[in-house]
């Protein structure tokens, strides 16, 4: 596309978000497409209709006072049966929550989110991760990565155990530049496991009735494309990391997967994993990954970045909006579209 083009398509968005979307999109559109700072008379009004902002309100009004969210008694159950948090629903619930929250531009001093980010921070193990929320007791990456992304949200980047956190998912990363959650994405491959039921494998795992695990024997199995996301997405928070070569080794390995189907069959698999457009955006998608990739600086001069704007370009819809499904929803959709035009955006600035 010309860069005309996507131009036009950024200003029309965002006008028309900046004309019709709730307090804390127009925030992040001003803040990516238009650069206005925090200081800005636009920006501390939005701020401020931000503060009142419904959907903020109710999930700051939920959690107990540990920083925890209720559950259903079905799950309570399950967790109880077992180890407990962060073995389970709990946790879960809680990154979702403070997900949204951090989009809402909740601060850590609302409500009870600065206890539920210690809480977190509690679980954290010897060497450096969370635990959770798999039964299995394996280190999960992926989970790992959006942890440290939330955590750096709300502003706990300068915490040694973030920095612990943060150092340990640099440790694992792969030869090719992404990463891989442990066991479930290197070991299962291997000829005594790969027919293996997945509920066998698990167990197995989680009673430590399997061999001692090495990295180094996986060299040979491409690192996962969603994992490699979901810890880019921590990464990308440190505006130092974004220039850091092995982080932009990452970028570059993602980049390069763009579209392609995933080798591990556990987590995302199809290529529609790419285009799906949806919200909120847990788990990844070609949006999140284009707003990673262009916050790292990935634009113009990169011919790998084309194809991936041009699709982007592509599922806006005539209203000037990307939408997750073909009925409008709007609580959805100027969200996706806000992410949608800043990634625009960063890309036409970046030369």
């Amino acid at each position: 596309m010309q860069l005309e083009e996507v131009e036009g398509i950024v200003e029309g968005s965002a006008e028309r978000l900046l004309r019709t979307a709730v307090p804390p999109v127009r925030y992040w559109t001003n803040r990516f497409v238009r650069q206005l700072p925090d200081g800005s008379e636009e920006q501390i009004r939005l701020l401020e209709e931000c503060g009142g902002y419904p959907p903020k309100l109710r999930l700051l009004k939920t959690p107990r006072e540990d920083g925890t969210w209720p559950i259903s008694g079905t799950r309570a159950a399950a967790e109880r049966r077992g180890t407990g948090p962060p073995y389970g629903w709990t946790y879960t619930t809680m990154l979702r929550n403070l997900y949204e929250l951090a989009e809402y531009k909740a601060s850590r001093t609302d409500g009870n989110i600065q206890a539920g980010l210690e809480l977190i921070l509690s679980w954290q193990d010897d060497e450096g991760y969370i635990p959770g929320p798999n039964l299995m007791g394996i280190p999960e990456v992926n989970v790992n990565g959006f942890t440290l992304s939330i955590l750096y949200r709300f502003g706990m980047g300068e915490d040694r155990r973030v920095r612990r956190l943060k150092d340990w998912l640099m440790a694992r990363q792969r030869h090719d530049g992404g990463w891989s959650i442990p066991y479930l994405q290197d070991m299962r491959y291997d000829p005594e496991y790969r027919y293996m039921r997945s509920s066998v494998f698990e167990e197995l795992v989680t009673e430590r009735k399997i061999r001692d695990y090495d990295p180094s024997r996986y060299s040979g199995v491409p690192s996962c494309i969603w994992t490699t996301l979901s810890v880019l997405r921590g990464m990308v928070q440190d505006r130092t990391m974004r220039f850091d070569p092995q982080v932009r080794k990452a970028g570059s390995f993602f980049l390069d997967q763009f579209f392609k189907r995933n080798y591990h069959p556990c987590y995302y698999k199809s290529e529609k994993s790419w285009t799906t457009l949806k919200y909120p955006t847990y788990h990844g998608s070609g949006l999140v990954g284009l707003e990673m990739l262009t916050a790292m600086g990935f634009g113009r001069s990169d011919p790998r970045m084309g194809r991936p704007i041009e699709w982007l370009a592509g599922a806006r819809s005539a209203d000037g909006l990307w939408h997750t499904t073909e009925r409008p929803n709007p609580a959805r959709d100027d969200w996706i579209s806000t992410m949608a035009v800043s990634a625009m955006a960063r890309y036409c600035r970046t030369k």
